[in-house]
């Protein structure tokens, strides 16, 4: 595990190069509030981590929205959403490299908890705390409305924003009668790797349209 010690990339401020100001200055302001957000303290130093609450807000004028879980114990590290293997797997789904990932006129990441929620006795993830999606979610998707696409990522992002709570399998399989400008996927973890084998149609069906949605959308963006 990396150590939760390292120095956090605090270099989350929106992308001045695209967007209407207000929206920029909108972005840059509550980028801030979160960054500076510890409402969790006393709940992560009770986790078997005992660490520091640390946000990585990666808010931006984007026309996709990765709509994720939690950052995960290297993420916390190191400052930068989906910097891990899940990563890798969720830019590979959707057809970009990391250069365009990380781009932010190109895509936002807001995730059901800013902070790396911690571990469990057992060395298991622990769940997004729900504070984190009541004091900032709303205002968060409120300050994005240029987002074109809300990309779905896990359980947690499925049945809040769906309200759906069948399991993940069943609402990824129905994913041509998600609402327009939402997509559900799975969480990318490695440990789903025996969901895909199961599932070949994910990769066969919907990774294509994602691509598909998301190189239209790309087009968009000015270089």
């Amino acid at each position: 595990m990396p150590s939760l010690s390292s120095p956090l990339d605090r270099r989350h401020a929106p992308d001045p190069r695209a967007g209407d100001p207000a929206t920029l200055a909108t972005l840059a302001a509550l980028t801030a509030e979160i960054t500076a957000c510890r409402l969790c303290a006393a709940r992560f130093a009770a986790t078997a981590t005992a660490h520091a609450p640390r946000p990585v807000p990666w808010l931006s004028d984007a026309p996709i929205v990765i709509c994720g879980q939690a950052p995960g114990a290297r993420v916390h590290a190191l400052g930068r959403p989906y910097d891990d293997r899940s990563g890798d797997r969720l830019r590979d789904w959707l057809g970009v490299d990391r250069a365009a990932f990380y781009d932010r006129r190109r895509f936002a990441v807001l995730p059901m908890a800013f902070c790396f929620p911690g571990y469990d006795a057992k060395g298991a993830d622990l769940p997004p705390p729900p504070i984190c999606a009541a004091t900032w979610r709303a205002r968060a998707l409120a300050a994005l409305p240029e987002a074109r696409l809300k990309l779905l990522v896990g359980g947690y992002a499925l049945r809040w924003h769906l309200r759906d709570a069948r399991p993940v399998a069943e609402i990824v399989r129905d994913w041509r009668a998600a609402p327009d400008g939402v997509l559900p996927v799975p969480h990318p973890s490695w440990r789903n790797t025996g969901w895909l084998k199961r599932n070949p149609w994910f990769e066969t069906d919907l990774v294509p349209a994602l691509r598909a949605r998301v190189a239209s959308l790309l087009e968009t963006v000015a270089r």
